[in-house]
């Protein structure tokens, strides 16, 4: 009963909010985008509630505690680059194309071609799907331990809560939704961190600062390397692809005003890392006190049950809904904004719909037997990395053939996705980079060679 009492608490507040702040939105283009000119300062915190994917919150805990700073390091600095190195091509592309909505959109354009709409559809749709799968499975998992509520439930009330209000206004709910969460989730990693402090002292964070082996003292020790080269370098590569295979990030480009999109992403940016750092530090804590984990998956919600009093518990449950779910309504509205381009951008009856079915396949995936939220995470990494390079080429002036986008990023899904997933089953460091590395170049390498090939027979890349 008290689980459902958090839950429904939580959706009252967020379509409150939602209807007071709000209108309905009968246009679809408004519903996708807004009026192009949102606050800067609203979209950035979107932008951070929107990267605090599942890992964010669970994995910067998990890595802290089980590989020390090396293992945070890989996970929180890549995190915020990728939304600053994104920041110059966000500009581009709203400056190419301002009256835009999708990447998608944007390619079919400079290409004048179908299937590199198809192509890309792919990848953004398959992105917001896994996506929305982890967020349900990684929170379905917490709250289903902490209230006693069947797993299979909460993932169906989790995507029921999301579903509520951003039916409503589409964008600008999401938005104002994400901000609220993001002013929740800083105050609430603000507290968890002084009281942190205040359990062991910053000595006993120093004595986790290694890990609960204490092996990881070094970037460059054998330890460090192992680290770098079985999560930090393919976690890095799906990272920094990140925002360019994430429609919800090239959505907010397009929402916002013009003039503020690059103070939106370097504060969104800042504002997202404040998160993991407070929930590293307290996998440092615990790897201090000597704590055994029992499933490393969920180890916050361990070490708050263990280090702190029970109340706690609550405003970590707040803040685990708000991560997750803030990822959650920005995935139904990217794959509600790439309805648009399948179905010409007329019928908001559609765009809904696109909804409604994207939780329906999240809730499928989230209830999968054995799926974990770091092999899911890992994978969808890999797979937005297929587009990385064209995207980024493209934006940067370079021309490609229609068939070269298509065969590069096809090459690219259908030899790195297996050798990344084979490495992952393996759980091999050597096979995952070499599944992250070939699915990034092998898309780029590919489109220049059919390009090329095209060029010297006559046809021109347009």
């Amino acid at each position: 009963m008290k689980g459902l009492v958090i839950l429904a608490v939580y959706a009252a507040i967020m379509i409150t909010a939602t209807l007071i702040f709000t209108k309905k939105e009968k246009n679809v283009e408004r519903f996708c985008v807004g009026n192009r000119k949102e606050n800067w300062i609203m979209s950035a915190l979107s932008i951070a509630a929107t990267w605090i994917w599942a890992p964010a919150l669970f994995v910067s805990t998990e890595k802290a505690y089980t590989n020390g700073f090396v293992g945070l390091f890989w996970f929180l600095v890549p995190n915020v680059l990728c939304l600053i190195i994104f920041i110059p091509f966000a500009k581009r592309i709203r400056k190419e194309m301002p009256e835009g909505i999708t990447l998608s959109g944007y390619m079919r354009d400079k290409y004048h071609s179908e299937g590199v709409k198809r192509v890309y559809l792919f990848q953004l749709m398959g992105l917001s799907v896994l996506s929305t799968g982890v967020q349900l499975l990684a929170g379905s998992q917490v709250l289903s331990t902490a209230t006693g509520i069947s797993f299979e439930l909460v993932t169906v009330l989790l995507a029921v809560i999301a579903l509520s209000y951003s039916l409503f206004s589409g964008i600008k709910a999401s938005m104002l939704t994400d901000a609220i969460q993001m002013i929740f989730m800083l105050a609430a990693s603000a507290a968890f961190l002084i009281m942190t402090i205040k359990s062991g002292g910053t000595s006993g964070i120093l004595e986790g600062i290694h890990g609960i082996s204490g092996n990881y003292t070094s970037f460059w020790s054998k330890d460090g390397i192992e680290v770098f080269l079985a999560f930090g370098l393919p976690t890095t590569i799906g990272l920094l692809s990140g925002p360019f295979g994430d429609q919800s990030f090239w959505q907010r480009a397009f929402a916002v005003k013009s003039n503020r999109i690059g103070h939106a992403f370097l504060v969104g940016a800042i504002l997202f890392g404040m998160v993991p750092f407070s929930m590293g530090i307290l996998g440092f804590a615990g790897a201090g006190i000597g704590y055994q984990a029992k499933d490393l998956g969920v180890i916050n919600f361990e070490l708050i049950r263990e280090m702190f009093p029970a109340w706690v518990v609550l405003p970590f449950l707040f803040m685990i809904i708000s991560g997750l779910l803030s990822t959650v309504d920005s995935n139904l509205c990217a794959a509600s904004s790439l309805v648009t381009d399948m179905c010409g951008g007329k019928e908001l009856k559609k765009t809904k719909t696109a909804m409604v079915v994207l939780l329906l396949a999240g809730i499928l995936i989230a209830n999968i037997p054995g799926m974990t939220v770091t092999h899911l995470f890992l994978f969808y990494g890999t797979l937005r990395a297929s587009t990385l390079l064209p995207t980024v080429m493209t934006l940067k002036g370079v021309r490609f053939t229609p068939r070269g986008i298509q065969y590069g990023v096809v090459s690219a899904l259908a030899v790195g996705l297996p050798i990344f997933a084979y490495g992952t089953v393996l759980n091999s460091g050597p096979y995952k980079t070499l599944g992250s590395l070939t699915t990034v170049l092998l898309s780029g390498i590919v489109g220049v060679i059919v390009t090329k090939a095209e060029v010297r027979h006559g046809k021109s890349a347009r």
